[in-house]
């Protein structure tokens, strides 16, 4: 599977923008995910590249996760902003990772995403509690590149 239309079907992307919209419910926090068929040789450095480009670090509490996937090369990452990464624990990413892995090695990439959103918006939630006034500030919708 190389294509990006591929990776996930109409109806998978659909209930993974709803795991976004839900997470976000109760959190000032902003998740986005993005597919692309390649990171060009280095995944971390190319998620560090879309989060700006994405402009996931224009959030008021420095907030924002992305989730990044690069199809041919088998390899993703989650990508946390300063405030974010400032108060989860130093192993979170990682047990994050791991989750989204043992249903990626399955094959079932849509649930290793929503395992992952879920994750992150629990966290969200209890650092960055939703509060009068806060307005969802970046698109859920999944982009491609």
């Amino acid at each position: 599977m190389s294509k990006i239309e591929d990776f996930l079907t109409q109806s998978e992307e659909q209930e993974v923008i709803e795991a976004i919209r839900i997470a976000e419910l109760n959190t000032s926090g902003e998740i986005r995910v993005h597919l692309e068929k390649t990171s060009n040789g280095d995944a971390t450095n190319r998620a560090l590249e879309l989060f700006y480009t994405l402009k996931m670090d224009n959030t008021k509490l420095q907030n924002g996760v992305l989730i990044y996937v690069a199809i041919e090369e088998k390899a993703f990452v989650i990508y946390g902003d300063k405030g974010i990464n400032d108060v989860v624990s130093n192993d979170f990413w990682d047990s994050t990772k791991d989750v989204m892995q043992s249903y990626f090695k399955q094959g079932n990439f849509k649930q290793g995403l929503v395992e992952g959103i879920i994750k992150s918006g629990e966290q969200l939630k209890k650092h960055f509690p939703w509060q009068d006034g806060d307005i969802d500030e970046l698109s859920n919708e999944i982009s491609k590149g």
